[in-house]
């Protein structure tokens, strides 16, 4: 059952949290969100092992700024901004999660949307052993102003809607260093999170497709010495360092395709 535009607006104000502290007091720095100038359709299909995260929304806006410093300690005025967590909800019989997100902000600072964070994460990882904790997710942030996400640059810009559809692999990694840890997370390309600037997107749709069976198995060293690196077990029993701090997506995909080929051929052979 979707979830009414007006039932949408209400969930926003009611899991609204301000943003950074304003140096200016003005009557009112609340949202009120409307749709006169229409909502973004933000929708994720989530993998049955995965769950829905909360989407992150920040609204800014140019009349209610703040003072900010630079690294040499100058003062400049920043757009202010607020954030809000909206919990996306499951269409009738079917694995997709969506939320109705209203473009203008309102209130007397008029809030424009600036960016929305969404993704999905394993809801149980018991599966793969105990005191394991959730790591990276199968994460988006959209940016639709000219203002970073969160977590940075926009990576892909991109004009109209946007459909997002990427492989993920199983990694869990085990940490030694600065304490004991193992964590599962969700690795595509390289990257924790993809990030688009796409101003004019009215539908938003990420499909995150879990290659599940294909795990890759990190463990990082137990003493800090020159030559000691984090080893990278991959589904295929082979193993290697890495360049980078995640296993490899390109070889990931090469023992996935090259697996998948050679079930594709026995079953020709039986059939």
């Amino acid at each position: 059952m979707k979830l009414p535009v007006s039932a949408t607006i209400l969930a926003l104000l009611l899991l609204s949290s301000c943003g950074h502290t304003p140096d200016r007091a003005l009557p009112d720095r609340s949202l009120s969100p409307t749709t006169d100038a229409g909502v973004v359709n933000v929708a994720i299909k989530v993998p049955t092992e995965l769950e829905a995260m909360d989407m992150r929304v920040i609204y800014r806006s140019k009349t209610c700024t703040f003072t900010d410093y630079t690294a040499s300690g100058i003062p400049y005025d920043r757009d202010g901004y607020q954030q809000m967590d909206l919990k996306p909800i499951q269409q009738e019989q079917s694995r997709i999660f969506e939320a109705k997100v209203p473009v203008n902000g309102g209130g007397s600072c008029n809030w424009t949307l600036s960016n929305v964070t969404f993704g999905a994460k394993y809801k149980d990882t018991s599966a793969f052993g105990e005191g394991i904790g959730s790591g990276l997710p199968a994460g988006m942030i959209v940016i639709f102003d000219d203002n970073n996400s969160p977590n940075g640059r926009w990576d892909i810009k991109a004009d109209g809607d946007l459909t997002v559809v990427r492989d993920y692999y199983p990694w869990l990694s085990e940490r030694f260093l600065g304490g004991h840890t193992r964590s599962m997370s969700l690795i595509t390309n390289g990257y924790f999170y993809l990030i688009y600037k796409a101003p004019d997107a009215r539908n938003v749709h990420f499909e995150p497709i879990l290659h599940s069976q294909f795990l890759t198995r990190s463990v990082g060293p137990k003493v800090k010495a020159k030559g000691n690196r984090t080893i990278y077990y991959y589904p295929d029993g082979s193993n290697s360092f890495e360049a980078y701090s995640w296993p490899n997506h390109a070889k990931l995909q090469a023992i996935r395709m090259a697996a998948e080929a050679r079930r594709q051929a026995l079953s020709d052979s039986e059939g």
